[in-house]
């Protein structure tokens, strides 16, 4: 007897709908009917809509990220030497941790093979920002990929591959029905991709706050427990360090300025954030891939930034995938923004200022957008500092000032007491 025989989608949905649990074949038979059409976009909403008023049990989460993870391809990286690990972001306003990790842990000798995506938001993903750096190329055959992993132990690609298909198509239909902020749907989008890259060992940084998609510690620490649990249940060993997202990481915000702040910090130039960001994860990321505790993992990151390793595998990196570096340009129009009063900076509104880094160019509404890589805003003050009236709180760069600039104002608290500052890393979960 056939999948389907003895089951029906609405029977599905009202299942879920009185809070009862779905078996493996009910999953299968609801996923897999999506991806081929027989379901409709409507029938997938309801039950997605059910799964996140009702949540879903562990066995029910496992089933679904198996469904998911088997609708397409696996990447076979057998052929790359040794253990891959893999490092993940859910994503965050300055987030651009995975492009100084890759060739920093490359430089110590741990395999990074790593597919990223686009941004569809308030700024570019990681492949935008490699993109920004002129005649980077982000395509290549699986078969060029493992050979530079093995040769210099770093690649990044975008997706290759049809990789889990199922995860892009109901993706696609949560984003408009609003049905994204879902534990579930959230842990299963995410570890489906990530088993299907290949990898053997993963290390995710789960953000947290304003500038996020996951706004408070509880709905974060029930997510990486969950990642946690089934990376288990798949034989991966998964690591999960929730960090602070209520302002943006480091100071640069847009496609090539974020590049050229990972490049300054490979050169031994960083802001403190961003560093015990780096050094939180690497550490994590290099233990996993060298056996060996995470505080000797530390000592050979920072050395390798101090001996110019780290930098120097970085230029390999980039020469390997065709980017010429000394091509990388900002725009052309540099605006400077003003505080308008004294006082201490007690918060930042980071999805407002991703929104409007975003409406400048820096980021997508639609996909088939085209990203402005040179665009975007490097703060001069950050949560904690205080700043005099008419000092600089940061600087936008345009093509021509096509905005109201003054907007960027309302994105920053500024008081009279000094508020201490939220930590960055919150917690760590294995």
């Amino acid at each position: 007897m056939k999948i389907g025989d003895n089951v029906n989608i609405i029977e599905i949905i009202n299942k879920k709908r009185k809070k009862e649990e779905l078996t493996k074949e009910e999953i299968m038979y609801a996923v897999n009917g999506y991806v081929e059409g027989s379901i409709k976009d409507y029938q997938m909403s309801a039950l997605l809509m059910a799964i996140c008023l009702n949540d879903m049990t562990e066995e029910e989460v496992f089933a679904l990220t198996d469904v998911m993870l088997h609708s397409g391809e696996v990447l076979d990286l057998s052929k790359i030497k040794g253990i891959k690990v893999d490092k993940h972001s859910t994503g965050g306003v300055g987030d651009k941790a995975t492009i100084i990790l890759g060739p920093l842990l490359a430089s110590l000798g741990v395999n990074i093979a790593k597919m990223s995506g686009r941004g569809l938001g308030h700024t570019g993903g990681t492949i935008d920002k490699l993109e920004s750096i002129p005649g980077f190329s982000t395509s290549m055959s699986l078969e060029e990929f493992t050979n530079q992993v093995n040769n210099i132990h770093f690649a990044l690609v975008g997706q290759m591959g049809n990789l889990v298909p199922a995860d892009k198509k109901i993706y696609a239909l949560r984003d408009v029905t609003g049905t994204v902020e879902s534990i579930p749907l959230i842990a299963t989008s995410i570890m489906s991709k990530k088993l299907a890259s290949g990898a053997d060992k993963i290390v995710i940084d789960v953000k947290v706050g304003s500038g996020a998609l996951v706004k408070n510690l509880e709905e974060a620490n029930k997510l990486a427990n969950l990642m946690v649990k089934i990376g288990k249940n798949a034989g991966k060993e998964i690591i999960c360090v929730l960090t602070n997202m209520d302002e943006p990481l480091g100071t640069h915000i847009g496609n090539a300025l974020e590049v050229e702040e990972c490049i300054n910090f490979l050169k031994g130039s960083y802001e403190k954030d961003v560093y015990e960001l780096v050094m939180k994860l690497g550490s994590c990321m290099a233990s996993l891939g060298l056996f060996i505790t995470e505080e000797e993992a530390k000592k050979r990151l920072e050395e390798n930034i101090t001996n110019g390793k780290a930098y120097s595998k970085f230029d390999e990196f980039v020469k390997a995938q065709g980017g010429n570096l000394e091509k990388l340009e900002r725009a052309p129009k540099e605006f400077s923004i003003k505080s308008t009063k004294s006082g201490y900076i007690n918060h930042i509104d980071t999805l407002k200022l991703g929104e409007i880094v975003r409406e400048i160019g820096a980021g997508r509404y639609e996909k088939e957008d085209k990203i402005d890589y040179g665009v975007g805003i490097i703060l001069s003050k950050k949560v904690g500092d205080f700043i005099l009236q008419d000092e600089e709180l940061l600087k936008i760069y345009l093509h021509e000032k096509d905005m109201e600039l003054g907007k960027i104002l309302n994105c920053f608290d500024i008081g009279v007491h000094y508020i201490e500052p939220e930590p960055l890393i919150y917690e760590v979960i294995k």
